[in-house]
């Protein structure tokens, strides 16, 4: 999972337990090494611990990528160039991508919408059909290996999908997201 300060607390929680009880092995990636601060909406939530370093992490590593949502965290992501190369890395891939929210900005900005069926917050609606992708307003779209979500209240269905889509990913070993 990549996110930084300001992520929605939420978002990161509940994939991240979904993952855990699937099997999968979750490590959260970020900008830099300690912890990061989860937001509950605009306000300040919990703070979670860093596993690896985006510097040092190595999309090879992992068979999936989840990508939490929150305001803060979609902008902050989407401005950093080693982020969105490691987010565009797994598209190269063809590996399995998940984004809630806001989060579907840093896949604008990796270039990977066009010709996609996807969902977001309603206020990317613009932003990705103007980058050629095409936006519905339903709780969780699935489009090939890219599982995308709107909100905190699509968070079952977007673990059920995030769910069926990593098992059935080409990579047999144990998915870390």
């Amino acid at each position: 999972m990549l996110a930084t300060d300001g992520v929605e607390q939420v978002e990161l929680d509940r994939p991240w337990q979904t993952l855990e009880e699937a099997g999968a092995e979750p490590e959260l990636v970020s900008f830099g090494t300690g912890t990061i601060t989860a937001y509950e909406h605009i306000e300040k939530g919990e703070r979670r611990t860093v596993d690896v370093d985006l510097g040092s992490a190595d999309p090879d590593d992992y068979a999936a990528l989840v990508l939490p949502g929150g305001v803060i965290n979609g902008d902050f992501v989407r401005a950093d160039a080693d982020a969105v190369a490691f987010v565009k890395a797994f598209f190269d891939a063809g590996k399995p991508v998940a984004a809630i929210c806001h989060a579907p900005w840093v896949l604008i900005e990796a270039g990977v919408v066009r010709g996609r069926r996807m969902t977001s917050w309603p206020s990317l609606r613009t932003d990705l059909t103007n980058a050629g992708a095409t936006w519905v307003d339903e709780e969780v779209v699935v489009d090939g290996a890219l599982v995308t979500s709107r909100k905190p209240d699509d968070l079952d269905a977007f673990g059920a999908a995030i769910v069926d889509v990593f098992a059935t990913s080409p990579d047999e070993e144990t998915v870390d997201a």
